[in-house]
């Protein structure tokens, strides 16, 4: 095992002896139980740690009559920047349902990533992935309206959109008739303004992005947002994307904070805005047929575990994001909060009141009128309190 695949597993604090460690527990105990053992913290005892996990595990396995594989482009350790809740969805399932379904994690990218997921979960190749929303929106288009900028960007607004009925009346029958089940959404933080060593910022208002070469995803309506704000879109795969930040190909571009943490920007990036214009969600999908299959006791368990790791997340968005910064402000990389002055520009120049909308939004929803039923959904708290930046 290399290096660089025990740092897939666990923070690249890891010491040396750390590393060494992990081989003879995945020599001796497995991969899945090694994993488990060092992400314990507990030096003392891993080894009998990784024993008991593999035992349980196995127990687990056997009692179980079902088995629910999960996918993820992510390593384990990832939450503490990166709050995806791996464990707690497998722990919460197995739980909540009684051991009736044993969930197998499949992390770091092992059965693919991004959209490769979102295809393997709607052919039934694995039951559930965890993907980002604007992966799913091609094989689901529907769920792509939170890319429209400014009307569900914070927090906040994103929680009570993707929890109100509105939503579930709306978009999740959409997303049933693709052949999926969104088990939960991830709140990690907005999409943010963040560029390149090299280039002068911060930004503080879209007059400050004219002639700016800014990535983007293959979203339409992403590129769309950029071109309305003055920036010259520039679309790059994300395995690309690094070198073409510090090529120069690209000046910025625009993960939350702890996606750009964890996928190893802070080298090469100098500054970075919240500009709070679109939710950079991520979501539990399932595959619909398979989920509709199980007993009816079973389905509402898994439910009701994805609502408890659902409010697990809500609680550790901040100390993710504060994590990610304060790393970040280890390299120099300096922070910028828009006044409210600058917002309204920002919002006024792209905003999803704009007329440059209605077509996206009629060919997602259908009418006007239904979209204007979800911004007051995204308006309207519901009981789950998340913090914002």
């Amino acid at each position: 095992m290399t290096e660089e695949r025990i740092e897939g597993i666990e923070d690249k604090s890891l010491t040396t002896v750390d590393r060494r460690r992990f081989m003879e527990l995945t020599a001796k105990f497995g991969f899945g139980a090694a994993a488990f053992a060092m992400t314990t913290g507990i030096v003392g005892t891993r080894e009998a740690k990784a024993a008991g996990f593999r035992q349980e595990e196995k127990e687990r396995k056997r009692a179980a009559k079902y088995t629910m594989n999960i996918a993820t482009g992510y390593r384990l350790g990832a939450s503490r920047t990166y709050p995806l809740m791996q464990l707690d969805m497998k722990e919460n399932i197995q739980n909540a349902t009684d051991g009736k379904i044993y969930v197998k994690l499949a992390p770091a990218g092992q059965l693919g990533a991004g959209s490769a997921l979102v295809q393997k979960v709607q052919g039934g190749t694995i039951q559930a992935a965890q993907h980002s929303i604007s992966n799913f929106a091609p094989f689901a288009p529907a769920a792509d309206v939170i890319n429209i900028p400014y009307w569900c960007g914070e927090n906040q607004r994103f929680v009570n959109l993707v929890t109100s009925n509105a939503w579930k009346n709306e978009i999740h029958p959409k997303i049933e008739a693709r052949g999926f089940k969104a088990l939960m959404y991830i709140t990690i933080d907005p999409r943010v303004v963040a560029l390149r060593k090299g280039v002068d910022g911060p930004i503080k208002t879209p007059d400050q992005m004219s002639g700016i070469k800014f990535r983007v995803p293959g979203s339409k309506i992403l590129q769309q947002y950029y071109r309305l704000i003055g920036a010259n879109p520039t679309p790059v795969a994300w395995g690309e994307t690094a070198s073409a930040i510090k090529q120069g190909v690209a000046d910025a571009l625009d993960p939350s904070v702890e996606a750009l943490l964890v996928f190893g920007f802070k080298d090469v990036l100098s500054s970075i805005t919240f500009t709070g214009a679109v939710p950079d969600a991520q979501v539990y999908s399932c595959n619909l047929k398979w989920f509709n299959k199980l007993p009816l006791s079973v389905r509402e368990a898994i439910e009701f575990a994805a609502e408890i790791t659902f409010r697990q997340n809500l609680a550790k968005v901040p100390a993710a994001r504060n994590y990610a910064m304060s790393e970040m402000k280890k390299e120099g990389i300096t922070f910028y909060v828009p006044t409210a002055s600058e917002k309204r520009q920002w919002v006024n120049k792209a905003g999803a009141h704009l007329p440059a909308w209605n077509g996206i939004k009629k060919e997602l929803i259908g009418s006007l009128s239904r979209f204007d039923r979800l911004a007051e959904a995204a308006n309207t708290f519901n009981g789950y309190y998340v913090h914002d930046v």
